[in-house]
């Protein structure tokens, strides 16, 4: 992997790819989740504009979104407002985590498992680190491996995200969530974790081969089977999880 210096390519990258023909026919900030749907793509990321601190700078985007490209409302991605930042990335997992793709394709054959399940065997005895505290995530690594959770808000046993520059760099395996691509950190940590490469995971990542060019090995995300049951989950019309509107998948650098 060739050194980047410049911290917006990746953001450059997903966003290009995106064909200027595609339209964004829903876009919904809920409460915790962004939902935009472009025909039959659909994407989520987790919203971080509740917390009061993520919305300091002003907005761009329009009230509504409808009808707006796709690549153009990607690339909100890259705006400081979060909330904004968060629509923007689901735009770019509505391109991206579409079954369209033939990796997103062959993956959704496969088991329907978390990242930390499927890489559990891999990493036993090992350092690791994550970025986001996940749930159950203690319980499925914590009795394997020696264990470190960096979080931006940190609960008992975590470490505050600012170690990130402290641990990850001696850790044999680094996790982080896709929310990392909203907040902006991920560049950042990716230069930390060369050495070892990132699992990037969650429902906000983006399952983009392009991300394995900057020093991502994995990626486990979320595509979504029932676009009209995520809606009103995320809206409140219905109960339960995004988890029921969807598989989780992961794609392996080649």
């Amino acid at each position: 992997m060739a050194e980047n210096t410049n911290p917006w390519a990746l953001y450059d990258c997903l966003i290009a790819a995106i064909p200027p023909e595609h339209k964004a026919d829903e876009a919904i900030s809920g409460e915790h989740w962004s939902y935009v749907r472009s025909g039959d793509r659909v994407g989520l990321a987790m919203n971080l504009g509740h917390l009061s601190n993520n919305e300091t700078r002003p907005r761009t985007l329009p009230d509504s979104c409808r009808g707006m490209a796709l690549r153009d409302l990607a690339t909100a991605a890259k705006s400081w407002n979060i909330a904004e930042a968060s629509l923007g990335v689901a735009a770019i997992n509505a391109y991206w985590n579409s079954p369209e793709h033939k990796k997103v394709r062959s993956a959704l054959a496969e088991e329907d498992m978390s990242a930390f399940e499927a890489w559990k065997g891999r990493v036993a005895g090992k350092k690791v680190a994550v970025v986001g505290h996940f749930m159950h995530l203690e319980r499925i690594l914590g009795p394997v491996c020696e264990l470190s959770i960096l979080e931006k808000r940190p609960g008992p046993g975590d470490y505050p995200d600012s170690a990130c520059e402290f641990i990850i760099p001696f850790q044999d395996f680094v996790f982080a969530t896709g929310v990392t691509l909203v907040n902006k950190t991920l560049p950042r940590l990716l230069e930390l974790s060369r050495r070892q490469g990132m699992i990037l995971t969650g429902p906000t990542t983006p399952l983009s081969p392009l991300l394995f060019d900057f020093g991502v090995r994995d990626l486990q995300g979320l595509v979504l089977t029932d676009p009209d049951l995520c809606r009103d989950v995320i809206t409140g019309k219905r109960e339960g999880t995004i988890f029921d509107a969807g598989k989780r998948v992961g794609i392996a650098r080649g």
